[in-house]
């Protein structure tokens, strides 16, 4: 048995819950048998005082032994071997009460005087010669407002005593029992409770990185355990994708790499290979320095991405005056949207002022708007309209071009994704702009969402606090 499993620790708390029931219970249960033990002999001396006060009240001391057990069988449904009754005149009480040589149980207490004289019954218990206390009613017998006689009537407590400890034998008995079969019991149901645990522990020790494709199996009650496997299958599926994505970022960001690498170790292998005219190495020089801003763009992307991941991408928050902001950008990609024929336009701008870092939020609309310039038709246009929404911002950029289909509307802000829009005359992208684009929005606490429908154009609407 292991001490540290979590079945021992129920079957302990178990059985150590058990035993202080049973003991509140016992406890009580005692209690209400001492209780109802001496209740019980209490009316029974109560109804005897009665009768024997009746008799003394119409015949005087005229009492005999004989009808004394008569009665003792009536009311206790035996007579015991030692029981004590007498009836006494108002004379011989102080008498009876002083004299020497007396039993305890055979003295009239001063309580049972005071009581008598105010014609109340009164309960004693005494110790007498016999092992066990003696418990005596003295019930004074009232005739025309005056004391006349006083009866008292009593038995020992030996059998009360003895039930009581019978009792205790027999919850000593049974108890030790009882909580072996319960612990044990316990044992048992923990171990059944907990079985769909250790099937999930030796299933998750077999699950790793290589073997990301086993699932926690279910029992399929719908109880604790089946949730808690549901939630740990849907983890492993969170964690199944996102090692998915790292390695195809990996596969990508290699590939992406690799190629103007391998572009630039060609050209400078065939500028080794021969003496070349200035103009020649100008040229190679040239190209080479192209495939180094590419690797530079590229990295610095991967860098910025790979920061906005762990929380950490710098803002340098500034106030913005969005819509000089915004017009200057236009005014700097005018020429590439000449280039492709797109006529790029504000739409109905509201001035605006926002809080926010003007390198990044270059980046991000660059990055939109150079994306609607590539896949717009020559002669469609591109709008940038600047609104006010309640707490919001919002940037809408918004194309003529092809669309997005539905199903590639999910992907398109993951890494290295590039849509299979038709119409784009510019396919040398990298598949970061979008993911990039993404990061920094949200790296101002803001959200970017996308329209987009076949043969319908694009917008991609970017929220700002304002």
């Amino acid at each position: 048995m292991r001490f540290r499993s979590i079945g021992f620790k129920l079957t302990l708390w178990y059985t150590g819950m058990l035993t202080l029931t049973f003991v509140f219970f016992t406890l009580t249960v005692y209690g209400l048998l001492a209780y109802s033990l001496s209740h019980d002999m209490d009316y029974a001396l109560n109804s005897i005082g009665d009768v024997m006060a009746q008799k003394a009240s119409a015949e005087g001391k005229k009492i005999y032994p004989k009808d004394v057990d008569e009665l003792f069988r009536r009311f206790f449904g035996f007579s015991p071997l030692e029981r004590h009754f007498g009836i006494f005149d108002p004379e011989e009480i102080p008498d009876k009460g002083r004299r020497p040589g007396l039993s305890e149980e055979s003295r009239i207490s001063p309580e049972a005087l005071d009581h008598a004289s105010r014609g109340k019954r009164y309960f004693e218990t005494v110790s007498g010669d016999s092992p066990y206390p003696v418990r005596l009613l003295n019930v004074p017998v009232i005739v025309d407002g005056q004391l006349t006689h006083l009866v008292r009537v009593g038995m020992p407590l030996e059998n009360m005593y003895k039930t009581r400890h019978r009792f205790l034998l027999i919850i000593a008995a049974v108890f030790p029992l009882g909580l072996v079969l319960a612990g044990g019991g316990g044992w048992l149901l923990a171990r059944r409770a907990l079985r769909p645990v250790d099937e999930m522990t030796q299933t998750a020790k077999k699950i790793s990185g290589e073997d990301l494709d086993q699932r926690l199996q279910e029992t399929g009650n719908g109880d604790e355990l089946d949730r808690l496997a549901r939630t740990l299958n849907n983890m492993l599926d969170r964690f199944h994708e996102a090692i998915e994505q790292m390695r195809q970022f990996s596969a990508d960001a290699s590939h992406e790499l690799q190629t103007p690498l391998t572009i630039l170790k060609g050209e400078m292998e065939v500028a080794l290979r021969q003496p070349r005219s200035p103009e020649e190495y100008q040229r190679i020089l040239g190209s080479g320095l192209e495939e180094i801003d590419r690797i530079n763009h590229l990295v610095a992307g991967l860098l910025l991405l790979a920061r906005a991941d762990a929380g950490v991408l710098r803002l340098d928050m500034q106030s913005i005056e969005l819509l000089d902001f915004v017009s200057d950008i236009l005014q700097q990609m005018k020429p590439i949207a000449d280039s492709h024929s797109v006529d790029l336009r504000l739409v109905a701008p509201e001035p605006v002022t926002i809080s926010g870092d003007r390198e990044h939020l270059r980046r991000l609309l660059f990055n939109l708007i150079s994306n609607a310039i590539k896949y717009s038709d020559q002669g469609k246009s591109v709008s940038v309209q600047i609104l006010s929404q309640g707490q919001w911002t919002v940037l809408k950029i918004r194309d003529e071009g092809r669309g997005i289909a539905p199903d590639e509307q999910k992907q398109i802000f993951n890494r290295f994704y590039r849509a299979t829009r038709t119409g784009s005359r510019d396919r040398d992208g990298i598949g970061l702009g979008l993911s990039i684009a993404s990061s920094i929005v949200k790296a101002h606490g803001g959200r970017i969402e996308l329209v987009s429908g076949v043969n319908h154009g694009s917008t991609f609407s970017v929220y700002l606090p304002r």
